[in-house]
């Protein structure tokens, strides 16, 4: 018989409303300069919002930031330095945008040259945020049984959520499944699991099956 939970796991799901912030950027300098006080909306905006918007394809690492480098300034090198920063080495937005401070800045520093390059009038980069409306679905689980079940059933909008939101944009150390499985059944092995896995690499649906796989594999390793 699996463990049951004194606190079962709640489903929650999310709507994003995007906004302008009313920031703009034309050359490298103007972008270092708002991406160190712009709000960490507009940072995970463009950072993740590929993800939310193409969970049914497989998504592309690149993020808004070094597309807009890449192909508006046409400056290949710092486009590939910032398509490998890798977002999931961090669990805060703060760290986040010191990485891409640091290495929009660096480039100006080593190359005085790229400090000259603009973008064409109208090809400025905007900063835009993601504003978050979190809601309770109906959705509960109690063990890993109704976990699964509720896996299979839940919309991807909520995965994303459980997965990506809550542990970056709040700052947890790590996605609410692993949190719950550890903290409410004891089951640390198999939360480690569900950590280690890369939401940025597959689809929702993707990413849906793998979760499966690693709770469902559980009872077949006890069977």
């Amino acid at each position: 018989m699996t463990k049951k939970a004194e606190e079962p796991f709640v489903f929650y799901s999310i709507l994003h409303l995007v906004e302008l912030t009313g920031h703009s950027a034309a050359t490298l300098q103007e972008l270092a300069e708002h991406l160190r006080s712009i709000d960490g909306g507009s940072i995970y905006f463009h950072t993740h919002q590929f993800v939310k918007q193409h969970l049914y394809l497989t998504p592309e690492p690149p993020n808004d930031f070094a597309y807009w480098v890449t192909e508006v300034l046409g400056e290949d090198r710092l486009g590939e330095t910032l398509s490998a920063i890798d977002v999931t080495d961090y669990s805060s937005l703060g760290a986040m945008r010191e990485a891409f401070v640091s290495s929009v800045e660096g480039a100006l520093a080593l190359r005085p040259r790229l400090k000259h390059l603009s973008a064409p009038e109208g090809e400025e980069f905007h900063f835009l945020k993601s504003v978050s409306f979190v809601f309770p679905t109906d959705l509960r689980a109690h063990d890993l049984d109704e976990l699964a079940d509720s896996l299979r059933r839940v919309s991807l909008d909520s995965i994303y959520f459980h997965l990506f939101e809550a542990r970056l944009r709040l700052e947890r150390p790590t996605n609410d499944f692993s949190n719950w499985v550890a903290n409410a059944l004891g089951e640390e092995a198999l939360a480690v699991r569900i950590a280690r896995l890369d939401p940025y690499s597959q689809s929702g649906e993707g990413i849906r099956k793998e979760l499966l796989k690693i709770v469902d594999g559980r009872f077949v390793r006890e069977a």
